[in-house]
């Protein structure tokens, strides 16, 4: 064997035979997982001959037009009437458009969607809900508690997409709800319902439907343990609207985040709460996350936070107990732990406030999660009240960034947030105008004296 063979038999053995679909990793033999992406059955052999496309003649009706030539639709937007769900979609479910709500189990969405589809319905429209996880029995006494019924809305319970695809042949909706994706299968693709090949054969189908015949599809999305949608990652690239329902068990409340959204903003937020009657609009969260009690109590101070594009005041309660403990304890619920802890030192070093050797306890009201900064002012004010003992004005709020140098910053939307405190009955609103944390604790009590003082000795 001469050289040239040798060395043409050795590059076609170390030659990359096979390829990821998702991500383009390579491989010498075939693998059931990509060993970079970890997603299962996306290996496919990459050696096969190349094959060429050759140009297609364009039919008149489908050739390419200018852009102003084309004539937009009638109405882009049809209202849901739920006004929370209408506001992160931008304003109403769009003809033709492919939107995947996904979130955790029991969290509300086959709930929500059910609310979708008898409203839909009630409106005159015809609706089918293709239940793919529960038998019609169990969705029809679902809807009997929650008041979803009408006749214009259409249970099946199917698994299979042809079925499904039977389904709206017959009924002709004019909504289709398919709950989950990943529990419908094709009869066209070998594996199991929810494989990776099965999820994007469904997926990819129904978008298609859709597009074809204008009808908009409202699709369930299971979630992984860490809370990513579940399946190929190109399922959130194919629809075209990404909703995320969020919330927690304990609670009844509810958040809807648009995630993508190729009709709308992606910075909107809905607010629900569960009931027993099915879920219910929150219009006005504004009392959702303060306390009830009408006396001022110490170690509290109200935050604006931004929701999306929705300003909301939330309470930040703090508790400081003196300990004998070599480390004191840091415990907190609903903020950043290496957040507060941070604006612990702040706190001692740049104010002068001793907390090394006491417990401290923040907490928010009502279940929300605080995880922007600009929260960070209103709970050093709530943990300086906490440590002198002594209540701040029931009219304060606070907005602002703190720096480990001590430094007030601005936050984004600041007049908004401004605004809903005025809305909300806030006389006094500390913010980056205060320029440092130790003016503006000094501001807070000076405040609830109603007089100027000094910064308080701790």
């Amino acid at each position: 064997m001469s050289v040239v063979t040798l060395s043409l038999a050795l590059m076609a053995r170390t030659t990359a035979n096979f390829r990821c679909t998702e991500c383009g990793w390579t491989t010498l033999k075939w693998a059931g997982r990509c060993g970079e992406c970890q997603q299962w059955g996306t290996i496919v052999e990459a050696d096969a001959p190349s094959r060429q496309t050759a140009p297609a003649r364009v039919p008149e009706a489908r050739a390419a037009r200018p852009i102003t030539e084309i004539e937009q639709g009638e109405q882009s937007h049809t209202p849901t009437t739920i006004g929370e769900f209408d506001r992160v979609l931008g304003g109403g479910v769009v003809p033709g458009a492919a939107i995947l709500l996904s979130g955790e189990p029991g969290v509300g969405k086959s709930t929500l969607l059910l609310e979708v589809a008898a409203r839909a319905a009630r409106s005159g429209q015809r609706v089918l809900y293709v239940s793919a996880e529960e038998s019609v029995a169990q969705v029809r006494l679902r809807a009997g508690r929650t008041g979803a019924l009408s006749e214009n809305l259409y249970l099946a319970s199917e698994t299979d997409l042809a079925t499904i695809l039977g389904q709206l042949d017959d009924v002709k909706p004019s909504l289709l709800i398919v709950d989950s994706v990943q529990t419908v299968a094709s009869s066209l693709i070998d594996g199991l319902a929810g494989g990776v090949a099965q999820v994007r054969e469904v997926a990819a189908t129904l978008i298609r439907v859709a597009k074809e015949r204008a009808l908009p599809v409202l699709l369930v999305g299971h979630v992984t343990k860490d809370g990513t949608i579940a399946g190929p990652r190109m399922l959130e690239h194919l629809v075209d609207v990404v909703c995320q329902f969020e919330g927690d068990r304990q609670t009844s409340l509810r958040f809807v985040r648009a995630l993508k959204n190729r009709f709308g903003p992606t910075d909107e937020v809905g607010c629900f709460a569960m009931t027993g009657d099915g879920i219910a609009e929150v219009a006005d969260p504004s009392e959702l996350f303060r306390s009830h009690i009408t006396t001022p109590v110490s170690g509290t101070c109200v935050a604006i936070a931004l929701e999306g594009r929705r300003a909301l005041p939330v309470e930040v309660q703090a508790l400081v107990v003196a300990s004998s403990a070599p480390q004191p304890r840091r415990v907190v619920n609903g903020v950043d732990s290496s957040r507060v802890a941070m604006l612990l030192a702040v706190l001692e070093r740049r104010c002068g406030i001793a907390l090394s050797t006491y417990d401290v306890y923040v907490s928010t009201v009502g279940g929300i999660r605080l995880t922007e900064p600009g929260a960070d002012l209103a709970i050093a004010l709530a943990i300086a009240s906490a440590r002198r003992d002594k209540a701040l004005d029931s009219r304060l709020a606070a907005v602002g960034e703190i720096s480990l140098a001590g430094e007030i910053r601005g936050v984004t939307s600041a007049s908004q947030r401004a605004a809903e405190a005025k809305r909300l009955g806030y006389t006094t609103l500390v913010d980056a105008g205060a320029v440092h944390l130790r003016e503006a604790v000094r501001q807070a009590f000076a405040s609830a004296r109603d007089e100027k003082v000094d910064i308080p000795e701790f």
